[in-house]
């Protein structure tokens, strides 16, 4: 007798907030003149980005109990995702972040306020059993309450069988305690994450650039069971196994648009693929796709991916 799929293909913790982001093109927020409203926040747009591929899916989050909360929790409503785990800080407003529009790792400035305040009500044992991933990011954890909740409640997911996924998009200006990023990394990790890290990321948790054989090595020490290593137009690595495998992805040159939030677009193409059973190196290559898809448009990507459609490629 085979079991039922669980309600949730994922189930995403952490900042939904506002993106007022660049509309040109400038050097960093110095000469970032305008800028326009998006719906944000990398577990939020994880989220939406795995809806538009035909996941059911919800987001664990706060926002303030204000009219941007209001616009995010609809935004987010409208592209698929199950809203009702959203919750409204009475004393905190919604938070904001300001985003230069760049060609590379773009500038910014984070203005946190109820993203922050996740709080365990908001993940009983009931929900993380009906969840067949639970995801979170480095921006999420970076702040109490919701630092011990999420790190507490991924280790309850994987007591009720759910896999635990993190983007470890580390910041030193949202995170400046280095040390203590580390020892929150290590707890979260010990649950078996999935781990997705870049180039860049790696570089600012690390402080200087080290080979991907130690970031690699470091996570799997700390209890990861995969790691995908994104390289930017060098492709990604992926580590498996708890590091006995290995594969290398390639990159290709296409002309970039828009780079926001194409690491979320990666994982969430990787992560859609690995639920429906495809090999790590195939995963990389379907997130490849759907970041592809993202670099190359303004904006969020379309309301509905044909999931099928990205695995012709190796089928």
């Amino acid at each position: 007798m085979t079991t039922p799929p669980r309600p949730y293909a994922l189930l995403s913790v952490g900042e939904l907030l506002a993106d007022l982001i660049g509309h040109h093109v400038s050097n960093s927020l110095l000469d970032a003149q305008d800028f326009r409203r998006y719906q944000g926040g990398s577990p939020a747009n994880m989220a939406s980005n795995m809806a538009r591929l035909g996941n059911p899916t919800a987001l664990v989050a706060c926002v303030g109990s204000d009219n941007i909360g209001t616009y995010l929790t609809r935004q987010i409503a409208e592209s698929g995702v199950d809203t009702q785990f959203i919750t409204s800080d009475p004393f905190e407003p919604s938070s904001i972040v300001l985003v230069s529009r760049t060609a590379g790792t773009p500038d910014f400035v984070a203005y946190r306020h109820a993203d922050c305040q996740i709080k365990p009500e908001q993940l009983p044992d009931s929900l993380l059993a009906q969840a067949q991933l639970f995801h979170t990011t480095c921006f999420a954890l970076s702040r109490q309450p919701a630092q011990d909740t999420i790190v507490d409640a991924a280790l309850r997911a994987r007591a009720a069988g759910c896999q635990v996924t993190i983007d470890t998009n580390y910041a030193p200006s949202i995170w400046p305690d280095r040390q203590q990023a580390w020892r929150v990394l290590r707890d979260y990790c010990s649950a078996g994450a999935l781990v997705k890290i870049s180039e860049d990321d790696a570089e600012r948790l690390y402080g200087e650039t080290q080979t991907p054989e130690r970031i690699l090595g470091d996570f799997h020490q700390m209890g990861a069971s995969m790691i995908c290593l994104t390289l930017g137009p060098n492709g990604s690595m992926v580590s498996y196994d708890n590091g006995a495998k290995q594969a290398r992805i390639p990159g290709k040159k296409i002309d970039v648009v828009d780079v926001t939030g194409a690491g979320d677009a990666y994982w969430a193409g990787f992560l859609t693929a690995y639920l429906d059973g495809y090999a790590p190196a195939n995963c990389a290559h379907v997130g490849a796709a759907l970041a592809k898809m993202k670099l190359t448009r303004q904006g969020p990507l379309p309301d509905k991916v044909d999931r099928k459609s990205l695995y012709t490629q190796f089928e």
